[in-house]
């Protein structure tokens, strides 16, 4: 009976594992939807962030009329560490991207920032995410293209790679 007892955390731990694999894969394997549909089309939401630098706002109105990037990013994210080269490639490229900080400490960003380099003209602190469920984000990152006319061109959900910037993101961007 001891020895039962001596293995039962190992069991209650494989017995967690193997519900937390059937959880995840209960999509039956289907991939993730990467480009979602949800404000394509539509008008971008209107904002009014705290700038990262503490110093006014970063506004919606700001970036009225040019076609840009908006950029949902944390410092805890993992996928958005290995989509920053794309960002700062796209930046190097002349591409204007607001950076949002969601879900973030200021302390965090600046140090990510600080880091890996600044591919953003502004950073905007969404600390509850309130942006981000306004843009109808999953999590972090997403990037939307809005166009000069302030609709959302293209939606996407995870780290930007150099294939999705060259068949989605430049095009949309370039758009009339």
């Amino acid at each position: 009976m001891n020895r039962i007892l001596a293995f039962a955390p190992i069991i209650v731990l494989v017995v967690i594992a193997a519900i937390g694999g059937f959880m995840l894969r209960r999509n039956d394997g289907a991939p993730r939807e990467k480009f979602a549909a949800g404000m394509v089309g539509q008008m971008a939401p209107s904002y009014a962030l705290s700038a990262l630098n503490g110093e006014g706002l970063v506004t919606s109105d700001a970036v009225r009329g040019r076609a840009h990037l908006i950029n949902l990013f944390a410092s805890w994210c993992t996928p958005c560490r290995a989509e920053h080269p794309q960002l700062m490639a796209l930046r190097a490229q002349g591409v204007e991207i607001v950076g949002v900080a969601y879900k973030d400490e200021a302390a965090d960003t600046e140090r990510f920032v600080s880091e890996l380099g600044n591919p953003y003209s502004a950073i905007g602190m969404d600390p509850e995410g309130r942006l981000g469920l306004e843009f109808g984000a999953t999590g972090a990152p997403e990037t939307y293209v809005i166009g000069a006319d302030g609709t959302v061109r293209v939606m996407y959900r995870g780290a930007l790679t150099p294939e999705i910037i060259e068949q989605q993101i430049l095009p949309a961007l370039n758009a009339r």
